[in-house]
């Protein structure tokens, strides 16, 4: 049995089969360590950066000290149901930065949990129940006015017209002779099957919100989200090119229900909007994507239809945030505003599985507190290490947003240096700050058989990642719905050496394909 890998081994052999896979035994700033076969160690340049977690790198030392201190002082991990004045302070630090940098003067309420898909489906959970209550309240609204209705027509001082009734069906001159009974029946009959339908979530196309069973239906990648398609709401998803005309679509969308309006002596059919239209979710920086970033003008767009439609904008920086390209929010610089946020990854440091939801104060349900929670999210260790990465962004005067926009620059000069140097084979350079991408012209027509299966099996990204980590101790990997994108993501102590060696790593694969050397590209031999 001890040989058996019973953990995940199926993706393990794959990755043996294009050379990542691996072991590492430690890991500093933006190194991972591996052994050779004599047991020594041998330094990996890591600029894959846990998927964007590794804002400060890997065990930073602050955050290693105060993490041992918690752990030796025997800090509280489990303890719900009780205050939390560390989960208090870093909703209100959250809150303010959000605040500041989107220069609006609200407050943001926060929901705890452990990964980016859950802050995900957080925000969309809330944005359900917002509006499923929003539905019940305008409902209990029309059954207020059908009975002031049925008592004005009982005293005698108000009549319903034909015409009035017409609104309510086919049918109306029945529906006005029978009265006022009738005519509540239908309205209640037909409202009942409008606002049955199922709330109505949206997406930006090419966007990846997690994997979970709700996240999964808002991720664009079908190869991930189709299989379970069955057990959630699905999403419409908009294209960019479609957002011109989002207020259109908004209202080939509305349900409207029917209520009655006393006025004078007049009874009256009238619509009111049901609100069907559950959030609009999209991320300022599409990573899995393929590092595509959303411009201000669509970023207007889509705040302007949403807010004239009411519905909420879900702003899902898991991956773009917490200061990695520039500024706090990646959304900060395209003018971007959300009635929610989503943020993990960085958040917890990389040691400890942190996320929140943030949700603007003046849309925040206070119930939604006693219908949601999360064994392990809010807890001593997780929130107290957070306010210290808060404490190491914010010194300074931010300091550490100046030197991801700086240390950016710096790399995507690289990266566009190589592009210049081989445009037959690097179709694109993109992004901002520390989350940058480099795509590889399409593979698919390759004279080389390899080289050409990869491409057409989407795994062409993952091939490239191998021959970088094993031949220039580079680690990186593709975006998952852009395989052949390379992304980019170290943390802010990224050294010119560092960048250096990954542009020589980089030309080396660069020129193998435009040699199109197959073997020199993707044969597996031990690392040195």
């Amino acid at each position: 049995m001890d040989d058996i890998d019973l953990a995940e081994s199926h993706l393990l052999g794959w990755l043996s089969t294009v050379g990542l896979d691996a072991h590492y035994v430690r890991a500093e700033g933006d190194y991972l360590y591996r052994l050779d076969e004599q047991g020594r160690e041998i330094p990996v340049v890591d600029f894959a950066g846990g998927y964007g977690s590794l804002m400060l790198g890997h065990n930073h030392p602050e955050i290693v000290a105060l993490a041992q201190e918690m752990l030796a002082a025997g800090a509280p991990v489990h303890a719900q149901f009780s205050r939390h004045p560390y989960a208090t302070e870093l909703a209100a630090r959250l809150s303010a930065i959000v605040s500041r940098e989107t220069g609006e003067d609200e407050t943001y309420n926060a929901v705890f949990a452990n990964s980016g898909a859950e802050a995900v489906e957080i925000a969309v959970k809330h944005a359900e129940l917002d509006r499923a209550l929003k539905a019940a309240e305008l409902q209990a609204e029309i059954a207020e006015h059908i009975e002031t209705a049925r008592a004005a027509v009982a005293a005698g001082t108000a009549a319903i017209p034909v015409e009035a009734a017409c609104a309510a069906g086919p049918d109306a001159a029945a529906l006005a002779a029978d009265g006022i009974d009738a005519l509540a029946a239908r309205i209640t009959e037909v409202n009942a099957a409008r606002a049955a339908c199922e709330p109505l979530l949206f997406a930006l196309e090419g966007g990846f919100h997690g994997k979970l069973m709700g996240s999964v239906q808002l991720t664009h990648n079908a190869a991930y989200r189709i299989p379970f398609a069955a057990l959630g709401t699905p999403a419409r998803f908009v294209a960019r090119e479609e957002l011109p005309t989002l207020p259109k679509i908004f209202e080939e969308e509305r349900v409207d229900l029917l209520d009655l309006d006393v006025t004078g002596n007049e009874i009256s059919v009238v619509t009111r909007r049901l609100p069907l239209l559950c959030a609009f979710v999209l991320e300022p920086v599409q990573g899995e994507g393929g590092i595509q970033l959303l411009d201000a003008e669509s970023a207007a767009q889509i705040q302007s239809a949403c807010a004239a439609a009411g519905v909420p904008v879900i702003v899902d920086e898991v991956q773009s945030g917490m200061g990695r390209t520039g500024t706090f929010l990646a959304g900060t610089g395209i003018g971007l505003r959300g009635d929610y946020y989503a943020l993990a990854k960085s958040l917890g440091g990389g040691l400890a599985k942190a996320a929140v939801m943030l949700a603007r104060s003046s849309r925040y349900r206070p119930q939604f507190e006693l219908v949601h929670s999360s064994t392990f999210a809010k807890d001593y260790f997780s929130t107290t290490i957070g306010l210290k990465v808060l404490d190491l962004l914010e010194a300074d005067d931010g300091a550490a947003y100046r030197k991801a926009a700086e240390r950016g620059e710096h790399l995507l000069a690289m990266l566009r240096s190589v592009q210049r140097d081989f445009p037959d084979v690097v179709g694109d350079v993109r992004g901002r700050g520390l989350m940058l991408g480099l795509e590889f012209q399409d593979q698919s027509g390759s004279e080389i058989e390899e080289l050409r299966q990869h491409a057409e099996g989407a795994t062409l990204g993952y091939a490239l990642a191998g021959k970088l980590l094993r031949t220039h101790r580079v680690r990186t990997f593709p975006t998952a719905s852009s395989p052949n994108t390379l992304r980019f993501e170290p943390s802010i102590h990224i050294g010119d050496d560092e960048i250096a060696q990954l542009e020589s790593g980089l030309r080396d694969v660069c020129a193998l394909l435009r040699v199109q050397d197959g073997a020199g590209l993707l044969e597996i031999t031990p690392a040195a």
